[in-house]
């Protein structure tokens, strides 16, 4: 693809980058969802807030727009700051209401999740957000039909689908920068994948969470830099609890505990030297921006063995 961007990083290159935040907290993470009910989330510590003003800090002293894709859960629960973040430039984008994943939810529940979220959003901050993601980027084949409930919502883009193969979400062949998703009825909505890396046969994750906090920076660095001589965008996401430490530890195996541990100390420093290194801008601006392109279209069936169809924008799907 060939995007014109209006902002240069700080090589002179067009800035295509997003730097994005799932506003939650450490015990909305999937690793907990078998250990924890959510009528058990009022009797838990909450910790986000904190580092959610130190990355409003961050930002703040490099001059850098973010997308924050908040709870509905937290929206009621941290309006001041959600404001303040408003009011600094930033965008509020959707992240559900209760942290559930696709896999464990219908149609109908999904709707209804979103109708509660976008809701509380509105009434807590004055905004409808027009971006959804996903918890644990959630879309995947066998739940192709969220692509249709996000849509009738009202959802101007998604960022849901993770180009990547993964024990808990994840399409493989998706396209790796931005695209249409076509749902199961036909209808279609922009979608704005998170940063991966080819490597041979396989592709690295490499743009945020678990593999943020274990690659080294310089790798999350040359992938940008690739994509920026390509013109092409990168999403970067991570959590307010991967900068938490000493955040309470949950009851749940070794595996578990060490995807959701892994290097927390090195968020935040390798954070800012991605704002020292690149500029960013929101996915709203990057939404905007993309729809003039030819983009992919890449429509999601739940039929596994039938092979996704790839076109341009000047196709009809």
């Amino acid at each position: 693809m060939n995007v014109a961007g209006h902002d240069s990083d700080k090589n002179g290159m067009e800035s295509l980058n997003c730097l994005t935040i799932d506003v939650e907290e450490y015990f909305h993470a999937e690793a907990f969802a078998g250990c924890l009910r959510p009528q058990d989330w009022e009797h838990c510590e909450r910790r986000a807030a904190p580092f959610v003003e130190r990355i409003a800090e961050m930002l703040e002293r490099h001059r850098a727009p973010a997308t924050f894709f908040v709870l509905g859960w937290m929206a009621e629960r941290m309006t001041p700051l959600l404001r303040q973040l408003l009011a600094s430039g930033h965008e509020i984008a959707c992240h559900g209401d209760r942290h559930a994943h696709l896999s464990r939810m219908t149609p109908q529940s999904l709707r209804d999740d979103l109708h509660k979220a976008a809701a509380r959003i509105e009434d807590a901050l004055g905004v409808r957000p027009i971006g959804y993601r996903a918890p644990t980027f959630s879309v995947t084949r066998d739940t192709a039909w969220a692509l249709d409930v996000i849509i009738q919502q009202g959802f101007e883009y998604d960022a849901s689908i993770f180009p990547i193969r993964h024990d808990r979400y994840g399409v493989p062949n998706a396209p790796t920068v931005p695209f249409w998703a076509v749902a199961p009825s036909g209808a279609r909505i922009l979608e704005l994948p998170p940063l991966t890396a080819d490597c041979g046969v396989a592709r690295l994750p490499v743009g945020g969470g678990g593999y943020l906090r274990l690659f080294p920076g310089v790798v999350l660095r040359t992938c940008i830099t690739a994509r920026q001589r390509r013109n092409e965008p990168a999403v970067i996401y991570f959590h307010p609890w991967e900068m938490d430490p000493h955040q309470p530890r949950m009851n749940v195996g070794r595996l578990s505990q060490w995807r959701h541990r892994v290097n927390m100390r090195t968020t935040e420093p390798k954070i800012e030297r991605l704002l020292s290194t690149f500029r960013f801008v929101t996915m709203r601006q990057l939404s905007q921006r993309v729809r003039a392109a030819e983009l992919p279209v890449y429509r999601l069936a739940s039929t596994i063995s039938r092979s996704p169809r790839s076109v341009t924008t000047s196709e009809t799907t």
